[in-house]
C-alpha cells in the first residue's frame, strides 16, 4: 500500500510542534515506508531552514532535523519516489482547475496531492485541512 505524505506531516514528524506526537506514532505504526517525492524532500528542506532563520526553532537545528530524515531514509522508513514531473504538471492543472475556486488550494499542495495520484497511493499524510479536503476530493485515504 502506496501512502504519500504532504510536507505538513514531514515538517511535524522532525520539527517539535502541535501535530509531532501524532506524526511519530503514525510512524512507529507503519509496516510499508511512507512514500516521499523529491517536492517534499525540497519542501521540507527548504522549511526547515526557514523555521530556523524565523527562530521558529533552535539555531543549528535545521542540519539536525534533516540528518534524523536521512536516518530515517536510510533505515528504510521513508523512500523517495519520483514520480514523472510532466505528468504531474498535467494533474495539478487539472486538479486546480477543479478545486481551487471551491477549496482555496494553494500550488504546492496541489502538486503534491497530483504526485500522489500519479503514484497510485492509496493514503495520504497530513496535517493541513485544505489539503485533507484536496486529498479525500480525488480518492486518497486521509486517515489522520
Amino acid at each position: 500500500m502506496v501512502t504519500c505524505v504532504d510536507t505538513s506531516f514531514l515538517f511535524s514528524l522532525y520539527a517539535n510542534d502541535a501535530h509531532s506526537r501524532r506524526a511519530l506514532a503514525w510512524l512507529e505504526r507503519q509496516s510499508t515506508p511512507l512514500t516521499v517525492t523529491p517536492l517534499n524532500e525540497f519542501e521540507l528542506g527548504n522549511a526547515l531552514r526557514f523555521a530556523e532563520y524565523r527562530s521558529a526553532i533552535p539555531r543549528g537545528s535545521a542540519s539536525i532535523l534533516w540528518s534524523q530524515f536521512e536516518a530515517d531514509r536510510s533505515a528504510g522508513r521513508l523512500v523517495i519516489t519520483a514520480p514523472n514531473l510532466a505528468a504531474v504538471i498535467d494533474e495539478a492543472k487539472r486538479l486546480s482547475a477543479t478545486h481551487t475556486l471551491t477549496g482555496g488550494h494553494r500550488s504546492f499542495d496541489i502538486l503534491h496531492a497530483a504526485a500522489a495520484v500519479r503514484l497510485e497511493a492509496e493514503r495520504f499524510l497530513t496535517f493541513d485541512l485544505r489539503q485533507k479536503d484536496l486529498a479525500a476530493a480525488v480518492g486518497l485515504t486521509v486517515p489522520i
